[in-house]
Formats: structure tokens, C-alpha cells, sequence
């Protein structure tokens, strides 16, 4: 949040911050939304945990993310695209992972993607392909326990094993539900 503050020219103030978050210090597992307006001010919002979900099924988005778009680079509530796109999910599908104007893979409409090869090297998009620097993704680049990768659709079906990641769910395995154009 204080990169893309200071990207966008907002003040990010992270003892503002942490004061929005006391009030769910400690609480049972909520789902918190913390939002920067663009005077600086912060504005918390609480959901339910979501329920767990074992696989996450995923097909590739009709919609192609222009890998230029600086919004993509932050995450913030400009959203329309990514909101569309889930409230539109096919039946038996949870997840939508989008490709570039290159035919890169780069997100999903709430998550990361992480392939892992037939000889186990775990791969994510990198940013350049279109994707939001996530919480959870960066933690894993920083681990080693993943890296960054120019990856297609045609990479999902030789991958040993696919994972779609984010900060509230961590990484759950994922079935890509391949069709005709994709």
C-alpha cells in the first residue's frame, strides 16, 4: 500500500495505518479490507472468512489485460474489469485467469498464479506480463520458493501441478479447466 501510495502521489501514513487495524487485533479469522482515500485518510472494512475451497477451478478470461496498464501495477479499488469478470463466472467455476495482449498469462481476478513444471521448478507471471504485485506472490518470490517466468496457456497443460494464490486464502491447488479457444 505504500508503494503504490507513493506511486500515486497520496500520503501514506503507516501509523494511521496500524490504527485502523487495532480493532481487529486478536479478532477470529475476518476477512479486512483496508482502504487509502486519496486525501489519506484510511477506511476499514470486515467480511467473513471465506470458505475454504480444496480446488479451485479456473478457465482462461475472455477478457485480454493490456500489460501496459499502469493500474495493474497497484491494487486499488478501480476494479470494474475484475468484478465483471467474477460476477460472470460459468457454473463449476471459481476463478478466472486472465492472458495479456502477448497471450502471456497474468492473474486471476482475486489471485496469482503459480505453475509448477514436470521438473519442479515453481513458475509465476512476472509483473511486465500484467499482474498486481500481490502480498502473498511477493512472499513467495522473496522465499525462493518460487520464481518469475513468461508463462502461456499451453504451459498449463504440461504443468505437474497449478496453484492459484492471495493473501487470505494462501495457495490452494488449482484445476484448469481447458476449452476449445483455450
Amino acid at each position: 500500500m505504500q508503494r503504490s501510495a507513493a506511486a500515486l502521489g497520496i500520503v501514506f501514513d503507516p501509523s494511521a495505518a496500524r490504527a485502523a487495524l487495532e480493532p481487529v487485533r486478536g479478532a477470529d479469522r475476518l476477512r479486512c479490507r483496508l482502504t487509502l482515500s486519496a486525501s489519506g485518510g484510511f477506511d476499514l472494512t470486515l467480511a467473513a472468512f471465506p470458505v475454504p475451497i480444496s480446488v479451485m477451478r479456473f478457465k482462461i478470461a475472455d477478457t485480454v489485460l493490456d500489460s501496459q496498464d499502469v493500474w495493474l501495477q497497484h491494487k486499488t479499488t478501480r476494479r470494474a474489469l475484475y468484478d465483471q469478470a467474477r460476477a460472470e463466472l460459468p457454473a463449476g467455476v471459481e476463478e478466472l485467469v486472465f492472458v495479456n495482449e502477448r497471450a502471456e498469462l497474468c492473474e486471476g481476478t482475486i489471485t496469482n498464479l503459480v505453475l509448477t513444471t514436470p521438473e519442479g521448478d515453481r513458475l509465476t507471471p512476472p509483473l511486465h506480463s500484467g499482474c498486481l504485485p500481490g502480498v502473498f506472490r511477493q512472499s513467495l518470490l522473496e522465499s525462493g520458493w518460487v520464481r518469475e517466468a513468461v508463462l502461456h496457456p499451453d504451459d498449463l497443460r504440461a504443468a505437474a501441478h497449478l496453484e492459484l494464490t492471495n493473501s487470505l486464502r494462501g495457495a490452494t491447488s488449482a484445476q484448469w479447466l481447458a476449452s476449445a479457444r483455450s
